[in-house]
C-alpha cells in the first residue's frame, strides 16, 4: 500500500480548493485530514474518500469499488475510490471531498453520541 511522493503532492494540490489538508502516513498508505478529521485515504497511488448513505451512490454509479486493505481478506472499509475524471477536475474534487468530510463528521458525531449513552 505504498504511496508515491509525487502522487501525494498531486492529490494535495488538486484539493487546494478545499483548503489546507494534511497527509499522515499510516499502515503503508496515508490518511488525508482536514481540520483534524480524516476524510480520505491514499493507498497504492489511488485516492479514496469516506462514504456513508449520503454519498456512496455517487461512487457506485461511477463504477468505483470500496477500499479493501487486504487482498486475501474480504474486509472492506467505508472508503471508495475517487474516479479519475473527478480527481482531475479541482472543482468537482472539492465537492466530492466536502461530501466525504460530511460523511466523516456524521460518523464522528454518531460515535460520540454512542459513547455518551453507554
Amino acid at each position: 500500500m505504498a504511496v508515491g511522493e509525487s502522487y501525494k503532492e498531486y492529490v494535495v494540490d488538486q484539493l487546494a480548493k478545499l483548503g489546507f489538508v494534511t497527509v499522515k502516513k499510516m499502515f503503508g498508505g496515508a490518511g488525508i485530514y482536514y481540520d483534524g478529521l480524516i476524510f480520505g485515504l491514499l493507498a497504492d497511488d489511488v485516492l479514496y474518500f469516506k462514504v456513508d448513505d449520503s454519498n456512496k451512490s455517487d461512487y457506485e454509479r461511477a463504477g468505483m469499488e470500496p477500499f479493501q486493505p487486504f487482498d486475501h481478506k474480504p474486509m472492506v472499509m467505508p472508503y471508495y475510490e475517487v474516479p479519475v475524471d473527478i480527481l482531475e477536475h479541482r472543482e468537482l474534487l472539492a465537492d466530492w471531498a466536502r461530501k466525504a468530510l460530511l460523511a466523516s463528521r456524521n460518523k464522528h458525531v454518531k460515535s460520540k453520541k454512542k459513547g455518551i449513552t453507554k
